[in-house]
């Protein structure tokens, strides 16, 4: 299914696409959130909740801005960053056993390919090493710009320019495919 079918077919709550944009994507998008979020069962109620945000906002979408995956990738990111911010999970982190945190480790470790089966890691080649660093950080990692600048000692200009030349190469690059 072509990137237009998608957006026409959710746009026009169509199951089968809905469907098709699950098989496809989901693995990959829940990736997305076991890298901020490493509790297997707290991340698929993340993901559970950004799928269906997707489906209600996606005449929200605009084509000129981006691509669909990199569209709902922003939306399971940020929902996951919500929930880590809320005082619900930092209430429950307090009391898990180190246990879970080994396996969600584990766990988390086998969506890698799943991220990189749709071609990521060959875009990032297409970064400088502090480009690569930001766009990790910020997309796989859950910062924020300010917490990338604070941590890692690089002026908040620096981060955002670095992420908006990121930003400027991948888009060419998609655009080409």
């Amino acid at each position: 299914m072509r990137e237009d079918q998608i957006v026409s077919g959710l746009r026009a709550n169509d199951k089968a696409t809905v469907e098709y944009v699950y098989e496809k994507y989901s693995r990959a998008l829940l990736g997305v959130i076991l890298r901020i979020i490493p509790d297997r069962d707290i991340a698929e109620e993340v993901f559970h909740d950004a799928f269906v945000k997707i489906i209600r906002k996606i005449d929200g979408y605009q084509v000129e801005k981006g691509r669909i995956y990199t569209w709902m990738s922003n939306i399971c990111r940020n929902a996951a960053i919500d929930k880590t911010r809320s005082k619900e999970f930092s209430n429950s982190k307090k009391t898990n056993p180190i246990e879970d945190y080994v396996n969600a480790y584990e766990d988390q470790a086998g969506t890698a390919d799943y991220v990189e089966g749709i071609g990521v890691k060959e875009l990032l080649n297409n970064l400088n090493e502090d480009q690569r660093f930001v766009i990790k950080y910020i997309y796989f990692k859950g910062y924020t710009h300010s917490e990338i600048s604070e941590e890692f000692g690089i002026p908040l200009g620096t981060v955002k320019s670095r992420l908006r030349a990121s930003l400027a190469v991948l888009k060419n690059k998609l655009e080409k495919i």
